[in-house]
């Protein structure tokens, strides 16, 4: 069973003027990921509009993907969906595709308890035989997956390969990898709020799922490595101690708002946000542009 760890980069989905995937825009991006060293992507996160996306526009993205990334880079996709079926439906699809794993998240809004939101997991898990992962974000999804929740899941399904974790609290981490250990991979967010990558790091956690790479995929990739030797582990605090204003910019507004911004200061193609996301302006997208060039982004990745 494959395990991401290192940079596993949550990709934002650039749609065209007039709102449609542009899967030319999305393959400029993937490239843009090999070519500086992230290890894995996550495709269909709360990053790439997944809420605003239809279930024939999620089909598509997958297919589309996995033949744009196919031995050149692993992927998973997020397999989110407000019913169980839902859920399995996609991640079934994903694997006939041939997607190297699926990402799963408690269903969003429907406020489910903690055996509920098991059972959903574990239903989702014994659906499919390719690698999968849970992200544990509940300033999205309103339910937070316990480290006993994930500990049962662990022992049961082998196929449950990671954690991604989006928590405050150390305390979860601990207790996931106390419960787990080497079972599955503990990879976490990098929001600066939280600010666990290094706690994460430092527990013997292997990366990060992140938002940065999408505008700095070569440092992401540096602030994410396993902590092997002191080299890493100082670069590590090195890196991610420059970028952390960069990210409190990323992070102003919900994702992909800021994110899509910086890319096309970048003159990327990252394209216009869908309703009811409302276009990055104004004082804050000029102080942006300010970090971005002072920090030297501007003037190593823009094209």
């Amino acid at each position: 069973m494959f395990r991401p760890k290192g940079s596993w980069v949550a990709m934002v989905t650039p749609f065209s003027k007039d709102g449609k995937v542009d899967f030319g825009a999305l393959g400029v991006l993937i490239d843009r990921q090999i070519q500086y060293g992230t290890d894995e992507l996550f495709v269909l996160g709360s990053a790439g509009e997944t809420t605003l996306l239809d279930v024939e526009e999620k089909k598509d993205i997958v297919k589309r993907v996995i033949a744009l990334a196919r031995l050149r880079i692993r992927v998973f996709f997020g397999c989110a969906s407000a019913t169980t079926e839902g859920a399995v439906g996609l991640a079934r699809y994903c694997e006939s595709e041939g997607a190297d794993g699926v990402v799963f998240t408690v269903p969003p809004y429907v406020l489910v308890p903690q055996d509920a939101a098991f059972e959903h997991l574990d239903t989702c898990m014994s659906a499919v035989s390719i690698p999968c992962g849970v992200y544990n974000n509940p300033s999205r999804l309103g339910v937070h997956l316990t480290p006993e929740t994930i500990r049962d899941l662990s022992e049961r399904h082998p196929n449950f390969v990671a954690d991604k974790e989006a928590m405050p609290h150390v305390s979860q981490l601990v207790d996931v990898k106390r419960y787990c250990g080497d079972r599955l991979n503990i990879l976490c967010c990098d929001f600066p709020k939280y600010s666990i990558v290094i706690p994460t790091l430092a527990l013997g956690g292997n990366g990060t799922a992140n938002i940065g790479g999408n505008i700095i995929p070569e440092e992401a990739a540096r602030y994410s490595r396993e902590w092997t030797d002191m080299g890493i582990i100082e670069e590590c605090r090195k890196e991610y101690f420059k970028w952390t204003p960069l990210l409190k910019e990323l992070y102003k507004l919900s994702n992909p708002i800021v994110v899509k911004a910086a890319l096309n200061i970048l003159g990327l193609p990252g394209g216009p946000l869908r309703k009811p996301y409302r276009e990055y302006t104004g004082v804050h997208y000029e102080n942006l542009k300010k970090v971005m060039t002072e920090l030297g982004v501007v003037q190593k990745y823009g094209v």
